[in-house]
């Protein structure tokens, strides 16, 4: 079972686990500040934060699990399997697929502050990465030194909750756990 989980001193801590009985060619990937970064309903950003965490890397994207940018946000994206749910992508919105949403945030937010504020413009879609990648169904756990945030989509829309203990595991949906 993934966990992720935060530890807060005079300094800031953020980590997790892979638990996996496979392993998915996931490396450590850097996204230099303003490498142009692609999206499938978005414009190209081209200046952003850079980022660093685990990922499998695919025709050149990175597939993140896990990452911290360079402003010290962090974010891991667990199992949700059975309740995550995702839309098509919608007229006025943000839409941003469900494989794009760490580097999304990351390259753009210094803080939960500010990743709240984009979450509220934001349709996350169903969209598979391709084929061989169909939606991973997932939920994400994002933090920096002052608070820490959980975000789940599911039937009745994304749903934020604070996180004062700072940790999060797959299922169930965090309200419950």
């Amino acid at each position: 079972m993934c966990t992720a989980a935060t530890y807060q001193t005079r300094d800031f801590y953020f980590g997790r686990t892979l638990d996996y009985d496979r392993s998915y060619c996931e490396e450590i990937t850097v996204m230099p500040r303003n490498f142009p970064l692609t999206f499938r309903d978005m414009p190209t950003l081209d200046s952003h934060y850079a980022v660093i965490g685990m990922a499998h890397v695919s025709d050149g994207y990175p597939l993140y699990f896990d990452g911290v940018n360079e402003k010290g946000l962090a974010m891991a994206g667990l199992n949700f399997v059975g309740y995550a749910d995702y839309r098509e992508p919608k007229q006025g919105k943000e839409n941003i697929a469900h494989f794009e949403f760490i580097p999304w945030i990351l390259s753009q937010c210094a803080s939960v502050e500010e990743a709240k504020e984009r979450i509220g413009k934001l349709n996350l879609t169903n969209t598979p990465f391709s084929e061989e990648l169909p939606p991973a169904q997932l939920h994400w756990l994002i933090a920096d030194r002052h608070e820490t945030l959980t975000v789940e989509a599911v039937k009745e829309g994304t749903r934020l909750y604070p996180n004062p203990p700072g940790i999060l595991t797959n299922n169930p949906p965090f309200d419950e756990q």
